[in-house]
């Protein structure tokens, strides 16, 4: 009869749980293993499931790297004190890990990286070419000439290059992304599951409130300097939080790009203040969320409210991708 109820209830789209043995008989799995499965349900205990109508096809990762600037429109150093290309080479590095993660679990899921590079010298582009040898990743160079028209004159040119390079990523995004387009700069370090939680919390927690989101994978700490009040929401596995500022770091999807591309295009066009003005712009009107507690870490000056991300142990991430 036991069989039968299992078989049963499995036909109808229902999951069993035998909290006595801390298992599922219907997904055959134990209760603190992975419940959910992409693109058709997440499972939370004790929440329950949620349908997942929103479903991920594929992902666009747009890395923008410049490997000589040390800190952009400051004089202050990073964490640990390195040479740029040491950040650029360990980011690259931790980001191909948590795509082979979320490659292994989920190998339908199509995952593309293009890297936009700022004039590397050919020392610091040689070493970020042998790390991604054999990897579905590409370099694109950064097209200065291409925005002179556009982008307003600036006072340095480190200013140019970077509204310059995050035009392009933008561009890049729109003309090559089909489902969620995910920009990256070159000064995060992200744990190994970072990419595999961004998309299923992405597709559980879209499916819940029927639209379109933008996701930041760092926890900043300058977000918590405001009594400013929050939604917290649950993702495949743990907390999110909603916000209503971003650096230029975040995930979306190529719908929200389309629709908001004054927006991303503004932001590029002079420098404001905030940096991000268009941008924070768009999240009064749509949902960005950020992770409790973080799942990427923002290498700058420790003093930089804008940076590291509370509760990460710093030194073990950065000695995880050397």
């Amino acid at each position: 009869m036991k069989k039968i109820f299992i078989k049963l209830a499995k036909k109808l789209g229902f999951e069993i749980i035998d909290q006595n043995n801390f298992s599922s008989p219907t997904l055959n799995k134990e209760l603190n293993e992975d419940l959910s499965i992409l693109n058709k349900k997440s499972i939370i205990l004790p929440l329950g499931e949620v349908k997942i109508t929103r479903k991920v096809n594929s992902i666009l990762i747009v890395v923008r790297m410049n490997t000589e600037i040390e800190i952009w429109d400051q004089s202050k150093k990073r964490l640990f004190e390195q040479p740029k290309i040491e950040y650029s080479v360990r980011s690259i590095k931790s980001l191909i890990k948590t795509v082979n993660f979320c490659k292994k679990k989920y190998p339908d899921l199509e995952i593309k990286t293009i890297i936009i590079d700022d004039h590397s010298s050919n020392e610091n582009l040689n070493k970020i070419k042998k790390l991604i040898e054999h990897k579905e990743i590409s370099i694109l160079p950064l097209d200065h000439e291409k925005f002179k028209n556009i982008i307003k004159n600036q006072k340095t040119k480190e200013t140019y290059s970077n509204l310059a390079s995050l035009l392009q990523s933008f561009e890049v995004g729109r003309d090559q992304g089909n489902d969620l387009i995910f920009f990256l700069e070159d000064d995060y370090l992200h744990f190994e599951t970072m990419l595999e939680e961004m998309i299923t919390s992405y597709e559980r927690i879209a499916s819940q409130i029927e639209r379109e989101i933008f996701m930041c994978p760092s926890d900043y700490p300058y977000l918590y300097m405001n009594n400013e009040k929050t939604n917290i929401l649950i993702g495949s596995k743990r907390h999110w939080r909603t916000i209503n500022k971003t650096l230029c770091t975040f995930m979306t999807s190529k719908s929200l790009l389309n629709q908001y591309w004054e927006n991303f295009q503004k932001t590029c066009l002079d420098r404001h203040d905030p940096f991000e003005k268009f941008l924070n712009e768009i999240y009064e009107k749509e949902i960005c969320i950020s992770p409790i507690k973080s799942l990427s870490l923002h290498l700058t000056n420790v003093n930089s409210s804008y940076g590291l991300a509370p509760f990460i142990d710093y030194k073990n991430l950065w000695n995880e991708n050397e």
